[in-house]
């Protein structure tokens, strides 16, 4: 009887536990479920972007963003996808082929060479965050360049291909960026350049007119998804 008693009693002391964690986490996940979700359920949108605000995270949530994966990059002629993410435009203007790739906050933010060559310049440039904007003005954003542009890094890499350029983007939501590559530098195929903090837009920019294997809403992993083959024409 007692025995009885006492097992009722701790799993109502569970359940209230359970309540209490939930309704101090609303309306976000409680933490005895967040570990089962998947990563967008995890750390929904609303929560990143209130932590940004507030200037605090999860550490959770910055373990799981700091991640950074060994890839398998394939051999061959072939260009690999700089970053992770989802492909978002592909446009051919001006005699250079861009690729844009968006990343979301649960992508891994490692930006890697989508062909092997050497650093020949490493470029700061634009002077505004990106906060809430239209599609339009988005995609606007992936051809400026200069002082009118959103901040942005872009490594220029001289290939057998001419000079290929990897613009990393960044946003209100991620104000930072870090390339790891220098001047002069060669670099392999696959290997990493940098990483975006938080969710942001990857371009990469190829001369001439290339006929890419991925298309536009199609995900990519930066390394080891091949975009194209090494065929360039004018």
């Amino acid at each position: 009887m007692r025995k009885g008693l006492a097992v009722q009693l701790v799993i109502i002391c569970l359940c209230a536990l359970i309540a209490a964690l939930w309704a101090a986490a609303f309306p976000y996940p409680s933490p005895v479920v967040r570990p089962f979700l998947p990563p967008n359920k995890r750390w929904p949108t609303a929560e990143i972007m209130h932590w940004v605000e507030a200037r605090t995270f999860d550490p959770g949530f910055l373990e799981f963003f700091a991640r950074d994966p060994e890839r398998v990059v394939p051999k061959g002629a072939n260009l690999v996808s700089p970053a992770d993410g989802l492909v978002r435009t592909v446009t051919f203007r001006d005699g250079i082929t861009f690729l844009v790739i968006a990343l979301s906050f649960w992508d891994v933010h490692v930006v890697r060479a989508p062909v092997a060559g050497v650093v020949k310049d490493i470029e700061q440039e634009g002077l505004y965050f990106t906060r809430n904007e239209s599609e339009a003005d988005i995609r606007k954003s992936f051809f400026l360049r200069g002082k009118a542009a959103p901040v942005q890094q872009i490594v220029t890499l001289g290939t057998s291909l001419g000079e290929v350029r990897v613009r990393l983007i960044t946003s209100y939501w991620a104000s930072r960026l870090k390339v790891w590559v220098h001047r002069g530098q060669r670099v392999d195929k696959g290997q990493r350049l940098g990483r975006i903090l938080l969710g942001s837009t990857v371009v990469l920019e190829l001369p001439g007119k290339v006929d890419f294997s991925v298309q536009v809403g199609e995900r990519v992993k930066g390394g080891e998804s091949i975009i194209a083959k090494r065929s360039v024409s004018p």
